[in-house]
This record gives C-alpha cells, structure tokens and sequence, in this order.
C-alpha cells in the first residue's frame, strides 16, 4: 500500500510541514552534496559519517567515531579522535538533530516527505506550529533512543527523518483513525486505488514495523546497516502515547461530509 492523500482540509496553510519538508530536501541535495544517478542518487558519506547519529557515541558520551577504513569506523576518546582527524568533530547532542535530516538516498527522502505531507498539515492544525515542532523534534530523539536501545555498541550511522515522521504517523492513528487516505494498492500484477481508513493504513504500516524488526532481531544482518525499524516503532509509540499532550486544537468535526443526516 502506498498512500496518496487524506480526506481532512487544514484549516490554515502548513507553513511548518512545508519549512521541514524544504530543509530536508536542502539539506539532501546541497549538504549531503547528493547527485541524481540511474541508481537514485548518492551522497556524501563523510558528511553521512560526521552528522549521523551513532548510538555507540550516544551510550558512551565523551567519545566519538571516525572511519578507520573504507567501511568500517574506529571509535575513542573525543579529543584523541579529534586530534588523530585533524578536525574539530560535531558533538553528539547536535548529530542527533542533524541526523534527522539527512538521507540515505533518492527513495528515503521522497518516501518521508510524502508521508510527512500527507500525515503532518493535519498534526501541525491540531497544536499549533511551535507545539509541532516540539513534537517532531522529540519524536526523532525518542525514535533514536529506541533504536539506540537495540544495538547501543553499534558505530553505524542511523540518518532520515523516519522517526520523526513516525511519531507524526502515531499522532494521526489516535487523532483520525477514521480519516479516509487514498491509497494505491498493489495485489500482485493488478494495482488500483482505494479510499482506506487512516488507521488500517497507518495500523499496517505499524505491523510492517513490528514484524521486519523482530525478524532482524532473530536473524541479524551481519555487519548491520539497512533499515532502523526500531526508530520507526519508536517514533510511532512517542506519537501515539503523547499526542494528546500537545494536540489542543484537533478537529472533531472530520467525518461530518460522511455522517447521514438526521431528520
């Protein structure tokens, strides 16, 4: 399943879904220095290395990784690491930010501004665009804690806004469960479009999460890397245990266009 669209006007323009949306997208192409490929497009590692979040330098504060071959980082005291690089390194707390705008390719970062278009307008209208962007920026941090959680010795860079969207995703599931999102199904060779309930989107997708991480848990890749569907899980609970926390503003009038009039 693919979502398109809800079925929920915003009551004013998006102009914070739009602003993260934007410096994502700055952030790919002119940050990450990424080139348009046949392949999708490939980006900067280095940068990939030194503004990712590593949940090895978020376990052991004080130290910090620098790549010690050509897929592999070595990890250490922050000041020798420094000085060994010959450069001053970005601390942790600020990569745990940055790390949640930057992208592994062309796919990652189209996939998480689709969602976070279609799924974020309507959060932002329900609190108000500094509650949302608290909102957004902590469920980023909780989604890397989580996944932080499963492998707290890992030196591989997690990136993307995926947990920060997820959380955006969790809000949406408790708020709309019954918002209608176009939705293109694919059933083997046959694809059509279809009008589903937010929640069975959103509920799917969650499962999706739920079922690939325990497999990874089971069967680990080795050498790790791929995706973090444990910053998924997490960003999806933070948003659905919290969001009436900071949403004041929701709308309860969103199904009135399906109600049946009463005479």
């Amino acid at each position: 399943m693919f979502p398109l669209k809800d079925n929920i006007p915003t009551r004013r323009f998006p102009v914070l879904t739009v602003a993260l949306i934007a410096i994502n997208v700055v952030m790919f192409f002119v940050f990450q220095q990424a080139e348009l490929s046949l392949g999708g497009a490939d980006v900067d590692q280095e940068n990939v290395i030194e503004y990712g979040a590593i949940p090895y330098e978020v376990t052991h504060p004080g130290e910090q990784c620098v790549p010690s071959g050509p897929e592999s980082l070595a990890c250490g005291d922050a000041a020798a690491v420094e000085r060994e690089a010959g450069q001053d390194l970005p601390p942790t707390i600020l990569t745990v930010f940055t790390s949640m705008f930057m992208h592994g390719g062309l796919l990652h970062i189209l996939g998480n501004m689709l969602f976070l278009w279609i799924f974020g307008n309507n959060i932002e209208d329900s609190m108000g665009r500094v509650k949302f962007l608290a909102f957004y920026l902590l469920g980023g941090v909780a989604a890397l804690l989580a996944q932080t959680a499963i492998g707290p010795d890992s030196a591989i860079p997690t990136i993307g806004a995926s947990g920060a969207v997820a959380a955006v995703l969790g809000g949406y599931a408790l708020l709309y469960p019954r918002a209608r999102v176009v939705t293109l199904v694919f059933i083997i060779f046959f694809v059509t479009l279809l009008e589903l309930p937010a929640l069975l989107v959103l509920g799917l997708w969650f499962l999706l999460q739920l079922f690939y991480g325990s497999a990874e848990l089971a069967q680990p890749v080795a050498g790790g890397g791929g995706v973090a569907y444990f910053a998924h899980i997490g960003g999806f609970v933070f948003g659905l245990v919290l969001i009436k926390l900071f949403a004041d503003r929701e709308r309860h009038d969103y199904e009135v266009d399906r109600r049946l009039p009463v005479y």
